[in-house]
């Protein structure tokens, strides 16, 4: 008998995330483990989706709802009632959701509803900042689910803050869930995908012209920074800003709401129009892979992603983020990365400290890169009991 496991996907950081416990299912737990994915349509262009699957190893889909873009209230419902429908119909053993997004939310509300017990991948984050959509999606979901799993031990503390019980919980239920510390999944793929990346793109990162290790790499896509005039303005102008003063370029591969938010605000002409000159280069959307090896070559990451904040620690690159608050606390406290939020003069301050500055000694925060296996065999050990 195999059981069942629904993994409900719709965005790129879901993608990555994916790749890990499916490799770990289809490597240790095949005989015992039967995994399907679920492509909510919340990512809908195949620079930001399709391709992910490709690259990363990813079985195909075996369900897709087609959601696409929409107003978060529009977009949840209507991922909620087709997952809902499905679950309906097909009654997997376990529900596998991952990080913070609308899908995310979807996912773990539809099965709970239905009572199919959730897992929940990236437990435990909070920025303590509820006007930030993913802070909903993350508290919502973390209450509604069965297998709880933090990369962090923060995650534990913000956790038994709430009123979880942290300690071992050997016969968990939706009511007193078993939440473990199990290190960070995308951890775990770092390691594994970066030989990889560089033999795959070697020939694409020298068509980009840029010199290793002379280059800022950027990435702007939360819409607290796209959607408002005043901050993407300074955050652009902060990075032209950047590359004049310390002669590199910068390297932004443009995201799809970035670019439509910066032709809605009319910022082509006051940006763009001299970017050969700027030092800013723009390029296409890039898949994993190729997001892997622009970190491990360039001097520095600045960004408003997640993800990105710990890919940039684990190849030990310093980070500038593009936010007021992040949900990993302990890159900042190690002065790993520094908060700058949309102020391009505090940008151009965090990169001259870090220029003054060896990166420091930070490492042993998301585990030994075999967190996917635990979280397998976790779930195995929850199914023999249940």
């Amino acid at each position: 008998m195999k059981y069942r496991i629904f993994t409900i996907v719709g965005a790129r950081p879901q993608f990555i995330k994916a790749a890990a416990i499916s490799r770990a299912i289809r490597l240790h737990f095949s005989a015992e483990l039967e995994e399907f994915i679920v492509h909510t349509g919340q990512h809908y262009d195949a620079e930001m989706s399709d391709v992910f699957f490709e690259e990363l190893q990813i079985p195909k889909p075996s369900f897709h709802l087609h959601v696409g873009s929409g107003k978060h209230g529009e977009q949840t419902g209507t991922m909620l009632q087709g997952i809902e429908n499905l679950l309906l119909t097909e009654n997997p053993d376990l529900v596998l959701v991952y990080g913070d997004t609308n899908s995310t939310l979807a996912g773990a509300l539809a099965a709970a509803k239905v009572h199919i017990p959730v897992v929940h991948v990236e437990a435990g984050l909070r920025s303590f900042n509820k006007a930030m959509p993913e802070e909903i999606n993350r508290i919502l979901t973390d209450h509604v689910s069965t297998l709880l799993f933090t990369p962090t031990l923060s995650g534990m503390a913000n956790l038994a803050k709430e009123g979880f019980d942290v300690n071992e919980n050997k016969s968990p239920d939706r009511n007193h869930p078993l939440v473990l510390h199990c290190g960070d999944i995308m951890y775990d793929n770092a390691l594994f995908f970066k030989d990889l990346a560089k033999e795959a793109f070697g020939i694409w990162f020298k068509s980009l012209e840029i010199e290793s290790g002379n280059f800022f790499l950027a990435t702007i896509h939360r819409n607290a920074n796209t959607d408002d005039h005043e901050r993407l303005k300074s955050i652009l102008g902060g990075l032209i800003d950047a590359s004049q003063k310390y002669g590199c370029k910068t390297i932004l591969p443009l995201h799809p709401r970035t670019q439509k938010m910066i032709q809605q605000f009319a910022l082509e002409d006051s940006f763009f129009a001299e970017l050969g000159n700027s030092g800013l280069q723009i390029i296409p959307p890039v898949s994993y892979l190729q997001m892997v090896l622009l970190e491990i070559e360039c001097s520095m990451v600045i960004t408003d992603s997640g993800g990105v904040q710990k890919e940039a620690y684990f190849y030990k690159k310093p980070c500038i983020v593009l936010r007021p608050e992040t949900e990993w606390v302990e890159l900042v406290e190690s002065g790993a990365a520094i908060l700058v939020d949309a102020d391009s003069d505090k940008l151009l301050a965090a990169i001259s400290h870090y220029k003054q500055r060896e990166y420091p000694d930070a490492s042993g925060f998301y585990g030994d890169g075999n967190a996917a296996k635990l979280i397998c065999q976790t779930m195995l050990n929850y199914l023999k009991l249940a």
